[in-house]
């Protein structure tokens, strides 16, 4: 098998893991365990936790000792043992330190698969740029088919989507071992351990525009954990209103939550033109308003005659996510200063990732179960709107807050490279 489809392998799978539950262990928790938002927003908030430190301390590892393909299959099949015990659980606690143990040995393998995948091309002369990009988009795929299996086979609600994602871990963590050998290449080389960490990246706060653009990161990380956590919910609450529950929409919630990904994959086509047409801080804009139409149209929507706000809304997610993502992560390129661009990235990605993703879920959690959710019903219109004046809020004070000049020359070079 060619690298390029080996390759394709991985990233299907990598992500086909996660898809198995992510959007669906929110009606586990809720229609099958009976927890509280509380908890679940607890549950949820481990990704973020995990995002902290795990990705820094896996690349150390893997730049010093060990090949980063070896690591990346022991954590796989690490994960797997762990995601296996999940259906045994009763205890929203235990629960909890369960999923944050399997989200420390999987949120390293994202960047890990990144490494594999950049080292295995670069060892056969392959242009990166050109690529691995259609490469990469078969993660999304993977992540479409998993929600597809899970929701078609009527798993979003029970334990056994914990079973697919284990079996799934555990065949990409023996294939790794397969792949093309990425031995350390930091081996011999000394740096402080600040530096190993990334932390030397904090030093961007002290410029203010800098400081503004990671605090803006976090908020609209806090807006991407609220639909992965709650858009499935939304929809499968649908089935206890009589008009409704016989509807495929409302049978079959996590296909149509799936568009949100679909649309991933065709707005990242989109954004070479508006980057160039309207620069950086616009397309960071034009996100947050996407957020704010997101939930928006959430908030109107129902499975009947209202199912194209929901469907539109899906569509807006690929906006949403990927302008905010891709432009912000160009911005962090563009600005930081060539010793500490990799860690910027990565405290970038640790913003959005990791305090954004615990700010989202906890906070959700405690919103929902305090003002909305009563003797077990949410009041889906009230959350939804909520969330749309919540990103509101943010976009408003990113266009009055955030100065940044855009510069055609900065974002062409940066392109090309």
């Amino acid at each position: 098998m060619a690298i390029k489809q080996r390759l394709i392998l991985l990233n299907f799978l990598q992500f086909f893991i996660w898809g198995s539950w992510l959007l669906t262990v929110g009606k586990y928790c809720d229609n099958t365990m009976h927890w509280s938002y509380t908890e679940f927003g607890a549950i949820f908030s481990t990704m973020g936790i995990a995002s902290l430190v795990m990705p820094a301390i896996a690349g150390i590892i893997a730049d010093r000792w060990i090949n980063a393909e070896r690591l990346y299959g022991i954590f796989h099949i690490i994960a797997a043992v762990i995601l296996f015990s999940v259906p045994v659980i009763k205890d929203p606690t235990v629960m909890f330190w369960v999923m944050l143990l399997n989200m420390m040995f999987y949120m390293p393998t994202i960047s890990l698969s990144i490494t594999v995948a950049y080292t295995s091309l670069e060892g056969r002369k392959l242009d990166i740029i050109k690529h691995y990009p259609p490469i990469r988009v078969w993660g999304t795929i993977g992540f479409i088919v998993a929600l597809w299996i899970i929701s078609l086979t009527g798993l979003g609600a029970l334990a056994s989507q914990f079973y697919v994602a284990s079996a799934a871990s555990l065949v990409l963590g023996l294939y790794a071992f397969t792949l093309p050998k990425c031995p350390p290449l930091g081996k011999g080389h000394k740096s402080s351990f600040v530096e190993s960490l990334g932390l030397n990246a904090f030093s961007l706060f002290k410029n203010f525009k800098m400081a503004l653009f990671f605090i803006f990161a976090m908020l609209l990380g806090a807006s991407l954990q609220l639909t992965n956590a709650y858009g499935a919910n939304f929809l499968d609450d649908f089935a206890r209103i009589d008009l409704y529950k016989d509807l495929v929409s409302v049978k079959y919630p996590e296909i149509i939550m799936s568009i949100s990904q679909i649309s991933e994959t065709l707005f990242i086509l989109t954004i070479p033109f508006f980057m160039k047409r309207f620069g950086i801080k616009k397309v960071m804009l034009f996100s947050m308003i996407a957020w704010v139409l997101r939930f928006g149209l959430f908030a109107f929507g129902n499975p009947s005659e209202g199912l194209w706000m929901i469907v539109l809304s899906c569509i807006i997610y690929g906006m949403a996510f990927d302008f905010f993502n891709i432009s912000g992560s160009l911005f962090v390129e563009t600005q930081s200063k060539p010793e500490t661009k990799a860690s910027a990235q990565g405290l970038f990605m640790m913003m959005t990732n990791g305090f954004g993703a615990i700010l989202g879920s906890i906070l959700s959690g405690i919103i929902i179960e305090g003002y909305f959710r009563h003797d077990g019903i949410s009041d889906w219109k009230g959350i939804w709107l909520t969330f749309a004046i919540y990103s509101l809020v943010v976009a408003v004070a990113f266009a009055l807050l955030f100065r940044h000049k855009h510069d055609k020359n900065i974002v062409a070079s940066t392109a090309k490279h």
